[in-house]
């Protein structure tokens, strides 16, 4: 097998299909390239290249591992044995249950049967032993759907249960073997489970776990603002973060440094990503968990809430054979959507665009992908430089974090490059002095950068209760506008309903800054003018500063007063 990055069950599959002389390695290695190029599952692939049918693979599968292929359409269905497994079992773990046998061992058909998760984690989230056949992926969908369909309170239901496991502090912290016995309970294997799945049905983008002295605290980020729910007992703080930990492959004794690391889970029938940090703090360790879940997002230009002119002018910068074009923002402000975005619509057949990113959080089919690993090397930098040896039209990088990235990203537009990156300042003109800053000269920021784009996102009136009312002059004072602009127009806000958890908002939209890099841009850059001078410029010329895009979208209805004043300044 070649030297590439292949999934564990990809793998298995691979030396299977080798052993059985069903396959070369020439084909497998072809088949592994167009799965990881267009992301699709790799035994997709195979049964699109005609290696191998459905059937023959999971009966290979079957006989590797000494069970058999188990079709619940030429079965008798007992619908008794469905309440051996809960919903949410059931459905993390893609499984139904069979039979159970005389020494209380039970049955599964399994849709992922090679999973290594499954086979260590099923028998502690049941309490029991289990026995695990070939499923038929598709019979197992519908037998979910049909038997297990999502709860909503679940959450709720399991907290009693909960309650009464043992108090955490009889596990001896440095004891790795305690740890992990308590982290794999199977109330709490549970538990977490059922926290991930109702964190990604509801479309949060982070899950804090939070301890402090006198309560354990987990909290969902939703549209942007932290929302808490129902939390466990103080006692069970320790267990659930292992039990995080363990599914993220952290070292689950070491508690005095942060560690990061990733879960891969298949959740409703959705792969998801999820990034893991934790950090010791006072009361224990804080745990965050970043949800990177690729189905929920719209990577389209006229879908981010941007202006008709807006729109054209960013696909006129985009198209330009070379230049510097920046996005910039806060952490969690979409700058990557924006990118990918734009990238999307200028990966035509003609051109070759090469990404460079920490993390990878999109696929775009036909785009080559590059991970950043900075513990091996591979930094923006290290990237950049392999890039222009690849030939490529347009190049993107995931962040100008430091003056070799940013004096590679100027090379690679002096030769001929248009280059996409991001910056974290709070305005589109700061890009400008944060890159001086960084060390690259005035003169060549000015004949290189072509545009920047400063955005937020800000959380949208609720449909469901949305309601006008006439502003105060407060309201109007704090936005910078005038009644005699106000026109009589009415602003809106949400009652809150049960459609948006009561808070008046649902769903999030983005407000833009376009600054566009004219000559007189270029003489107040090349002058090494504060930024303020840069920005005044911009908006004589006409630019629309985020502020004025925010009180637009309050006028039509989309955003409260609120949101803009709190996310933008005048």
């Amino acid at each position: 097998m070649p030297n590439m990055d292949i999934d564990a069950d990809a793998s298995v599959i691979w030396h299977l299909l080798l052993d059985a002389k069903l396959a070369t390695e020439d084909q497998l290695e072809e088949a592994y390239e167009e799965s990881a190029q267009y992301n699709q599952p790799f035994v997709n692939i195979l049964y699109n290249f005609d290696i191998i049918t459905e059937e023959q693979l999971l009966q290979l599968i079957a006989e590797n591992l000494g069970t058999e292929v188990y079709s619940f359409h030429k079965h008798e269905i007992n619908e008794e044995i469905m309440k051996e497994i809960t919903p949410d079992i059931a459905r993390f773990y893609g499984v139904i249950p069979i039979a159970v046998e005389d020494d209380n061992v039970l049955v599964v058909a399994a849709r992922e049967p090679l999973n290594q998760k499954l086979i260590d984690e099923l028998p502690f989230a049941l309490d029991r032993e289990c026995r695990i056949y070939v499923g038929i992926p598709a019979e197992i969908d519908e037998m979910l759907d049909i038997y297990y369909p999502e709860a909503n309170n679940s959450i709720e239901s399991i907290l009693d249960e909960l309650k009464q496991i043992h108090d955490a502090q009889s596990v001896d912290l440095s004891d790795a073997d305690a740890l992990e016995k308590a982290a794999n309970d199977a109330p709490i294997v549970r538990f977490v489970n059922l926290v991930l799945q109702q964190a990604i049905r509801d479309k949060a983008s982070d899950i804090h776990f939070e301890p402090f002295s006198d309560e354990f605290r987990i909290r969902y980020r939703l549209d942007g603002a932290l929302i808490e729910i129902a939390p466990p007992p103080k006692h069970l703080a320790i267990p659930v973060i292992s039990r995080i930990k363990v599914m993220a492959n952290l070292n689950i004794a070491e508690r005095r440094i942060p560690q990061d690391g990733r879960i891969e889970l298949r959740i409703n029938k959705r792969p998801t990503d999820i990034r893991v940090s934790s950090l010791p703090t006072r009361y224990g360790e804080s745990v965050v968990l970043r949800i990177l879940d690729r189905s929920v997002v719209n990577l389209d230009l006229d879908a981010l809430g941007m202006t008709p002119e807006t729109v054209k002018d960013i696909r006129a910068i985009i198209s330009r054979p070379n230049g510097i074009f920046v996005v910039t923002g806060p952490t969690g402000s979409g700058k990557t959507t924006t990118l990918y975005s734009g990238l999307k619509e200028i990966n035509t057949i003609e051109d070759k665009p090469l990404p460079a990113e920490d993390p990878i959080e999109y696929d775009i089919d036909g785009i080559m992908q590059v991970q950043i690993r900075e513990n091996v090397g591979m930094t923006f930098a290290s990237a950049l430089r392999a890039f222009l040896r690849q030939d490529p039209d347009r190049i993107m990088v995931g962040e100008i974090r430091d003056t070799e990235t940013a004096a590679m990203a100027v090379q690679a537009s002096l030769t001929g490059h248009l280059v996409l990156s991001t910056l974290h300042t709070n305005d589109s003109a700061g890009a400008v002095t944060r890159l001086i800053d960084m060390g690259i000269e005035p003169f060549l920021i000015a004949s290189t950068m072509i545009g920047v784009l400063a955005q937020r996102l800000i959380r949208r009136v609720c449909r469901n209760c949305k309601e006008a009312y006439d502003p105060d002059d407060q309201e109007l004072k704090l936005l910078g506008i005038t009644r005699e602009e106000l026109a009589g127009r009415k602003f809106y806000h949400g009652r809150g309903c049960d459609v948006c958890n009561n808070t008046g908002y649902k769903g999030r939209v983005g407000i833009f800054e376009l600054l566009h890099i004219t000559p007189e841009i270029q003489q107040l850059i090349t002058q090494r003018k504060p930024t303020q001078y840069i920005k005044e410029c911009a908006v004589n010329q006409g630019m629309i500063t985020m502020r004025q895009d925010g009180i637009n979208q309050v006028l039509q209805g989309i955003t409260t007063a609120s949101e803009v004043i709190t996310y933008t300044i005048m």
